[in-house]
């Protein structure tokens, strides 16, 4: 059990104004501490649950030399998790019971990862678009993170979240000068980019959790980089023939989407009813706490091992 040091917010402040890293719960206010168990829960259980979500894709890869890469990612993709689950440990959660006994809908990872990958042209769009969007979330990390274990940690993973994001680009740019792999990759992307505009949460009007950026967990706040993830994404796609609904806007100097936004999203067709226009947020909660048709699925594949062992113990 951790024990709390009487420190309070504006010692911890304090010290950041310093520029002294937080090493510890030592270092800690009750407020600095529960936020970033609440930051690294959510980065561990995305990076654990992308495992089970990627490997249902790439056995629909196309040979064994693309099928290993597909899993290398797997393999870095749970090294991340472990990273972040450690941390956790040391600050006093029961990362046990955290990963084996949570309930699915208790876990905490972007709503896109609920939705199956069914292709290996899926898997591509999710490196481009996915990943780009974890290394865009790691990398503000990596760059302003008070936390100094994780901010020494993340030094291995922003590089191999690189690799991800370039496996995604590379097989973009191999397949786009076909029209048959263009159509389907640009049947990917109609639902899967609005997905990946979603991954970074709430519109800052309506953030919830403002110690991320009081305490330094992070540099920059929701729509900034969602921001910088268009940024990259949508020249990538119009480079290469592909219709994203997005451009930039010279007079306010900030991309824009050319659709309702946010909208109601049917996962089963996996197609956005743009039809029905744009929804609340609010709306969007309900849907993200429901979670998705994957989700029992991918953690009790996370789980099975685990509950397999116990009972067998307990036989």
């Amino acid at each position: 059990m951790v024990m709390l040091a009487p420190l309070s917010d504006a010692a911890v402040l304090e010290r950041i104004k310093e520029r002294r890293l937080i090493e510890g719960v030592e270092h800690m206010s009750l407020t600095y501490l529960e936020g970033m168990k609440r930051i690294l829960t959510v980065s561990a259980d995305t990076e654990m649950v992308s495992a089970p979500a990627y490997f249902h894709a790439a056995r629909h890869a196309p040979n064994i030399n693309t099928f290993g890469s597909a899993i290398a990612i797997i393999q870095d993709e749970l090294g991340h998790a472990h990273i972040a689950y450690r941390l956790l440990r040391d600050l006093g959660v029961d990362t046990e019971a955290l990963v084996y006994e949570r309930e699915p809908r208790k876990w905490k990872y972007p709503y896109a990862f609920d939705v199956p990958l069914d292709s290996w042209y899926e898997l591509i769009v999710a490196n481009a678009f996915y990943d780009r969007a974890g290394y865009i979330l790691l990398s503000d990390v990596y760059n302003s993170t008070t936390f100094g274990p994780w901010k020494r940690a993340l030094i291995k993973v922003d590089k191999e979240e690189t690799f991800h994001l370039r496996h995604g680009e590379q097989w973009l740019r191999k397949l786009a000068p076909d029209p048959v792999e263009h159509e389907r990759l640009q049947q990917a992307m109609n639902w899967m980019f609005l997905l990946t505009v979603e991954w970074f949460g709430l519109p800052d009007s309506l953030k919830q959790h403002t110690e991320q950026l009081d305490f330094g967990f992070k540099g920059k706040s929701n729509d900034q980089l969602r921001q910088q993830w268009l940024s990259t994404a949508v020249p990538l796609c119009k480079e290469l023939g592909f219709d994203v609904p997005a451009h930039y806007d010279d007079a306010t100097q900030l991309w824009v989407l050319d659709c309702p936004f946010p909208m109601q999203f049917d996962e089963k067709a996996k197609r956005w009813l743009i039809e029905d226009g744009a929804i609340s947020w609010d709306d969007v909660l309900v849907r993200w706490k429901h979670r998705g048709p994957k989700n029992d699925e991918f953690v009790e594949t996370i789980q099975r091992g685990h509950k397999q062992l116990t009972q067998l113990l307990n036989a």
